[in-house]
């Protein structure tokens, strides 16, 4: 039997009516099991999932994969957010469309992650993330420009002096790197890109490298420095921290029903840029 978790977003007042609803619809009281995103990280019942149903925004779909990526379980995304870029389902059509879900006849779209470890000055390993769409590193507190060494492959690469540097995915080009300039990628290119944010002097232009490459930034301002993963919490840099960001073994799974090329409709319909596509009279 098909185990289905369904996971939501405990601050929009109407996902918990959603979830119920749709348990009761599919008829799945018994073959399923619902958790907030913030409790997710607490529940025991992974191992025996199948699929997970989100409702929520992009960010609640960020919460969910950090915790079931090592599981290796498709997602299918009711969209109760605002953009919804990882969204396949809206709330009027949710019930109507999830059954062809549970069939497992859909596509699986695999989209590339990354791993940030901390390095302490020390060389102790103090911290390590998994990230769907960047990993961050700029000034902790006070916005204010900081230098940031880089390094590609272990070769020094350049110094930007910014206000932060981002390592995105392919899924994060539409995120954080998009607002910073960065180019728009198809969501299962394996690719890193690196965007620097609002740079004051040197190199300007973000990079676009193969996926098996090696990036490590260091912070090297006086100042407090950050790291951000997927935009969900920041963890101060200590003096001499170094972070690297390789591919990540785990890898984000979700369930599509249309083909892929509907990304790039869905992209410019979502961005705001709709335009008459009609062809003139003659």
């Amino acid at each position: 039997m098909v185990q289905v978790g369904f996971v939501y977003n405990a601050l929009v007042p109407d996902a918990p009516g959603l979830i119920d609803s749709l348990v009761t619809s599919l008829n799945l009281k018994s073959a399923s099991w619902v958790c907030s995103a913030e409790d997710l990280p607490e529940l025991d019942r992974l191992d025996d999932t199948n699929l997970i149903v989100v409702a929520g925004g992009d960010g609640t779909i960020l919460k969910t994969v950090h915790v079931i990526a090592p599981f290796a379980i498709p997602i299918v995304a009711v969209n109760m957010g605002r953009v919804g870029f990882m969204s396949e389902l809206s709330v009027g059509d949710a019930a109507e469309r999830l059954p062809a879900y549970l069939n497992g006849d859909m596509r699986i779209e695999r989209r590339m992650m990354l791993c940030a470890t901390v390095t302490a000055s020390d060389g102790r390993e103090v911290l390590t993330a998994h990230a769907l769409n960047d990993v961050v590193v700029g000034r902790g507190g006070v916005a204010s420009l900081m230098d940031i060494a880089t390094k590609v492959d272990g070769e020094p690469m350049t110094r930007y002096r910014s206000d932060a540097v981002v390592v995105a995915t392919a899924t994060g080009s539409t995120g954080y790197a998009l607002s910073a300039g960065a180019q728009i990628f198809f969501p299962e290119a394996r690719v890193v890109i690196v965007q620097p944010v609002a740079p004051h002097t040197g190199l300007r232009d973000g990079l676009v490298l193969p996926d098996d490459a090696v990036v490590e930034l260091e912070p090297v301002s006086r100042g407090a420095a950050s790291l951000s993963v997927d935009g969900l919490a920041d963890v101060d840099l200590a003096k001499g921290s170094v972070v690297k960001i390789v591919r990540s073994e785990h890898e984000a799974l979700f369930l599509r029903a249309r083909p892929p090329a509907t990304f790039w409709g869905d992209l410019t319909s979502r961005l705001g840029l709709v335009y008459n596509l009609t062809p003139p009279r003659q």
